[in-house]
């Protein structure tokens, strides 16, 4: 088994070269959409979602031919989220992935339509592509990605997000705001992986979703403290603007030991929720310290 940073790379390397093939050339008619939906998908980010993926892939015993679709319909789910967030009506940002973001480098009005194709193209992968021999849990699998997605997932936590700028929220608002907006896509890409596998039983799935609600809770507040102490070359986006924007954040709320500590005990119960698992779930241990501990 290789070493985890030598994991992370070829994972990171497949979904790439996946990612690329998938979506359209910008060869084809439009050809400015789709050079737009490919500068803002490709070459940058970590692919965590995509990793996770492919970790639970692993301890679900799939192919990585099946896991290759649904590690990429989330990670266009993510994509066209950025890009969305990143316009002048949202959070108004001008840098994305150490690059100028998608509405800078082309126009609002595209920026808005590859948003809108990168989510189409997600579900058409899901749907296209025989993902389980079992038709119906297929099915459940785009469910999954569309309810993470929507209202009652990362849209609605945006829509939160947005209606918070200037007020100071609880802790429970804030991690509700936070389990929509960042926890539920992370939380999918985790099961999405697992669903691309061997079936499990409720109980099990119940621990995979738990873990997933962990790191995705972990990530944002590791994200906070590093939008407080990073700098923008360092993080390859605009460091300190939720600050800037009087956005309620893990770090203003409780302060950067707080939250240090909150994300460790984040940490602490995403390793005890795969306890059971054994060695198949040591690349998604691998993944909370990663989470917990990068820098970036």
């Amino acid at each position: 088994m290789p070493d985890f940073q030598t994991w992370v790379g070829i994972q990171q390397q497949r979904s790439e070269e996946v990612l690329r093939h998938l979506l359209p050339s910008a060869e084809i008619a439009p050809q400015r959409l789709h050079a737009a939906m490919r500068y803002s998908v490709l070459d940058g980010g970590k692919r965590v979602r995509p990793l996770l993926a492919f970790a639970a892939g692993e301890l679900a015993g799939a192919a990585l031919e099946r896991v290759n679709f649904a590690a990429a319909a989330v990670e266009l789910i993510h994509a066209y989220s950025l890009v969305h967030d990143d316009m002048p009506c949202m959070d108004d940002d001008v840098l994305r992935r150490g690059k100028p973001t998608c509405h800078v480098e082309y126009d609002e009005a595209t920026a808005l339509l590859v948003g809108d194709a990168l989510q189409s193209l997600a579900f058409q992968l899901l749907s296209e592509y025989t993902l389980s021999n079992d038709g119906a849990r297929q099915l459940q699998m785009v469910k999954l990605l569309a309810v993470a997605s929507g209202s009652r997932g990362m849209a609605g936590g945006q829509a939160f997000d947005l209606a918070s700028v200037g007020k100071r929220l609880d802790l429970p608002e804030l991690e509700f705001m936070h389990i929509h907006k960042t926890g539920a896509l992370i939380r999918a890409a985790v099961l999405l992986g697992a669903y691309c596998g061997d079936a499990m039983n409720e109980a099990q799935l119940a621990k995979l979703d738990h873990y997933g609600k962990c790191v995705g809770l972990a990530f944002q507040v590791v994200d906070d403290v590093l939008d407080a102490e990073a700098d923008t070359a360092t993080l390859g986006k605009t460091a300190g603007k939720d600050a800037d924007n009087d956005k309620p954040t893990y770090v203003t709320l409780l302060g950067v030991a707080a939250a240090k500590k909150m994300a460790a005990d984040l940490h602490g119960d995403a390793l005890q929720a795969l306890s059971g698992f054994g060695a198949r779930a040591q690349r998604l241990r691998e993944l909370a310290d990663f989470i917990v501990m990068r820098k970036y």
